[in-house]
C-alpha cells in the first residue's frame, strides 16, 4: 500500500485549501483512512477519518464544522476540505491507512501505512 498526499500551502487566516490523499492497492470497505496532523514540536494528532464504505465519519473537535473529510471510490482518493483555516492548523498532514476498530480510529496505533505528509501554513 501507497499513500500519496498533496495539496498543503501557504494560505492566509480564513482561507481554506483542499489535501488529497491517493491510495495504491485494493482499500476493502472496512479500511479507514485517516487524516493526522503534527505541528512543529508537538505529537501527532488525529484530525479526521472516514471509514471505505461511508459507514463512519470522525472528526476532531478543533476541526469540526470548519473541516470535511470525503472519498472518492474510483479514484481511490480521501480528500479534506479545510475552510476558515487559523494559525493553529499550521502543520504537516498526514494521511494513513488501517483497520482500526471503532475504539482505535482516531488513534495514531489504528494505522499502519501512512503517507509522505504535505505541509499547511496558516499565516498573514
Amino acid at each position: 500500500v501507497q499513500l500519496q498526499a498533496s495539496g498543503g500551502g501557504l494560505v492566509q487566516p480564513g482561507g481554506s485549501l483542499r489535501l488529497s490523499c491517493v491510495a495504491s492497492g485494493l482499500i476493502w470497505d472496512y479500511y479507514a483512512i485517516g487524516w493526522f496532523r503534527q505541528a512543529s514540536g508537538k505529537e501527532r494528532e488525529f484530525v479526521a477519518a472516514v471509514r471505505w464504505s461511508g459507514a463512519t465519519i470522525i472528526y476532531a473537535d478543533s476541526v469540526k464544522g470548519r473541516f470535511t473529510i470525503s472519498r472518492d471510490v474510483a479514484e481511490n482518493t480521501v480528500y479534506l476540505q479545510m475552510n476558515s483555516l487559523q494559525p493553529k492548523d499550521t502543520a504537516v498532514y498526514y494521511c494513513a491507512e488501517g483497520r482500526p476498530i471503532l475504539s482505535e480510529i482516531r488513534r495514531v496505533r489504528g494505522y499502519g501505512y501512512w503517507g509522505q505528509g504535505t505541509k499547511v501554513t496558516v499565516s498573514s
